[in-house]
């Protein structure tokens, strides 16, 4: 006979502000099987965790059900609780009454009737639950790293550190990502290549980490501890051991005409190339759209300049496998599309840029060699209109984001300070609709940009930029002063928003990983989990999981490292016990449910059974590795004989749950 005991949380007055515990504590003492019922302020709490211990041993407890919070948040301490008083952790059932009623309810009443229910379902299930035991598996002791950025050579370097070796994964051919392209960063304004060049080198040179530059994730496999990925090294046509880096052949390209990403289309390149002076790794690359070779078989001059013999025009891509304890997604972001911007004129004028595009033009190494000049003419500008929030914080989802991109109002304090810092002589204007200004030192610099440098701040917006005669038009309010204003600009600059790398959306899918609507990688826990997403042994790091400036991100960094050596620290890990068992009398052998497994935890073997008359039958009949199995319930969902069940999630048990919750 079953002994359940009932043990209600008032999670201060998160439910008992909405939920009456006492009633729904007195209401559950009269189901059948439990013998013992009660509430307690915080059943989470050392006193709470201790009275459960109690009980399940003075009462001989063979169930325990908790009506408090997301199992997500407290189900592991309440099982280890269980198991210090001799319980099986999985004989341990969580009713979510905060959650599912006390937040989401306004009447008492309603929210304790609610309640009342899942916690009767709740012990409808821990009646049929059975005693689990979980098995182990290994753990791989390497780690993957996808995207190169600040963010993820921050990563590899911590990992790397604590002795675990690292691969990253970077799609373009040299990593360092959108850093690699700021002049210098806020609010310090030291030069961001002397910050990041150095990590960049650490990461070529650290032995416990091999770099997969103009490479790309093509599959994911597996589980925690034990991911299968497969990597895209495409084809560079250049043969990487045997190039020195030297740019001869970027010098005799006869191909000139080439947009240079790097510098966002402001110039152009050869069609081999090396991105920048300091990429990492130091090896050219072919553009095969451009290379006349590749395209008409007809050129060859980077063949007979390279005394290294290193290209190699027959190059293929190739298809890396590896093995992983741990993946970190760092796959960064990119500046919103400001074509559908058509007010500022921006797709209208070349003298309308965008933020990152005025740091090329900034930028010593840039397109201008640091000298501020109009893209138009190649003039000096002496009247320049920054425009906040472009595409960000707009109530429309048609055209831009929903959510502010935390780093426009920094950057662009920045921008017009060195603006009026190289040339005195040019007015600066910046439209705003608000100052955002919330980390260290940050609102210090956003006043000496007004105070110092004589910047014009204007609360109010643009609302258009009119090109005309070699002047932009620009018509805008000032909301303090209640007036129309009209200036006449040389160029603007649009701080656009920031949205996450258009390969997250493909690369999560394969990572079985959570994103938000805005295509963020979403956290397990914002608060208690923020570097790790609900996928185990998915870990995320940097602005792939939401806006944020450098300080934050190498921070995020280290936090994600440190939870992939502590995993990776494991000789082995804890398996789900919670996983799929086929009914072999019952299985068709259809493969359905082998097709949806995420982990390849289901093969199918031909099997001997007793047939009528003494006879013997072969059937094809489903087999499960408990050892891959992770429990997710797919193939429960997808068997059409219903002969899969899931350990734990039986049939049984769910509609245990469901008659308890008609009743």
């Amino acid at each position: 006979m079953q002994k359940i005991g009932v043990f209600v949380c008032w999670c201060g007055s998160n439910i008992a502000a909405t939920v009456d515990v006492e009633a729904v504590s007195q209401a559950l003492s009269k189901e059948p099987g439990v013998v013992f019922s009660t509430n307690y302020q915080y059943m989470c709490s050392q006193t709470g965790q201790d009275l459960i211990q109690e009980k399940v041993r003075e009462l001989g407890l063979t169930g325990v059900v908790v009506c408090s919070c997301s199992p997500r948040m407290h189900e592991n301490t309440f099982r280890k609780t269980c198991e210090k008083a001799g319980l099986n952790p999985y004989m341990v059932e969580i009713a979510n009454i905060r959650e599912q009623c006390s937040w989401i309810h306004k009447d008492k009443a309603e929210a304790t009737k609610k309640a009342i229910i899942l916690g009767r379902a709740a012990i409808a299930k821990v009646m049929l639950n059975a005693p689990l035991q979980a098995g182990t598996s290994p753990v791989k002791k390497r780690a993957l790293v996808i995207g190169g950025g600040i963010a993820g050579i921050q990563t590899a370097l911590d990992i790397a550190d604590a002795g675990f070796e690292v691969d990253i994964v970077e799609k373009k051919p040299t990593i360092g990502g959108k850093m690699t392209q700021i002049d210098k960063t806020f609010p310090t304004l030291d030069c961001a290549a002397c910050i990041l060049t150095p990590k960049m080198v650490d990461c070529a040179q650290n032995e416990k980490i091999h770099i997969y530059a103009y490479s790309e994730v093509a599959a994911v496999k597996g589980f925690v501890g034990n991911f299968k990925v497969t990597i895209r090294k495409k084809a560079r046509f250049v043969d990487t051991t045997k190039c020195t880096g030297c740019g001869l052949c970027t010098e005799k390209c006869p191909q000139k005409k080439v947009p240079n990403e790097f510098n966002l289309g402001l110039d152009t390149r050869r069609a081999i190339y090396i991105p920048f002076a300091q990429a990492v790794p130091k090896v050219a690359t072919i553009d095969p759209d451009y290379c006349n070779m590749l395209q008409k078989g007809k050129c060859g001059v980077c063949a007979r300049v390279c005394s290294a013999g290193a290209i190699d025009y027959t190059q293929k891509d190739e298809l890396i496998e590896e093995e992983y304890g741990a993946i970190v997604a760092a796959t960064g972001f990119n500046p919103i599309d400001l074509g559908q911007f058509n007010e500022f004129a921006y797709a209208q004028s070349p003298d309308v840029v965008s933020s990152l595009e005025f740091e090329r033009l900034m930028n010593a190494a840039g397109p201008t060699g640091g000298t501020l000049l109009r893209p138009s003419d190649g003039k000096h500008p002496h009247t320049i209109v920054f425009v906040q929030c472009v595409g960000s914080r707009c109530d429309g989802a048609q055209k831009g984001k929903p959510y502010c991109s935390k780093i426009c109002c920094m950057y662009t304090a920045k921008h017009a300070m060195l603006c009026r810092e190289k040339y005195p002589d040019t007015e600066v204007y910046v439209f705003y609709i608000d100052v955002r200004t919330p980390g260290k030192n940050f609102d210090e610099f956003y006043r000496r940009a007004v105070e110092e440098y004589g910047v014009h701040y204007i609360k109010g917006m643009v609302g258009k930029v009119i090109p005309q005669n070699g002047v932009l038009k620009v018509q805008a309010s000032d909301l303090l002063d209640n007036r129309q204003l009209h200036i006449d600009a040389d160029m603007v600059v649009l701080a656009a928003a920031i949205e996450p790398d258009k390969s997250a959306r493909s690369l999560a899918t394969m990572l079985t990983a959570s994103m938000d609507t805005n295509d963020f990688f979403t956290e397990a826990h914002p608060k208690l989990r923020p570097v790790e997403s609900p996928t185990a042994g998915i870990f995320l790091s940097g602005t792939c999981q939401g806006p944020k400036d450098i300080p934050e991100t190498v921070a995020q960094a280290g936090a994600a490292a440190a939870k992939v050596i502590g995993l990776l620290s494991k000789s082995q890990l804890l398996c789900n016990p919670c996983t799929a068992q086929p009914d072999e009398l019952m299985c068709n052998g259809c493969s359905s449910c082998e097709k949806v497994c995420p982990y390849g935890a289901i093969t199918y073997i031909n099997k001997e059974f007793r047939g009528p008359n003494r006879t013997t039958v072969l059937r094809r009949v489903a087999q499960v590795n408990p050892a891959v199995c992770q429990g997710c319930g797919a193939c429960t969902v997808a068997c059409m004989s219903g002969a899969m069940d899931l350990k734990g999630f039986s049939n049984r048990q769910i509609m245990a749950e469901v008659d308890a919750i008609c009743k």
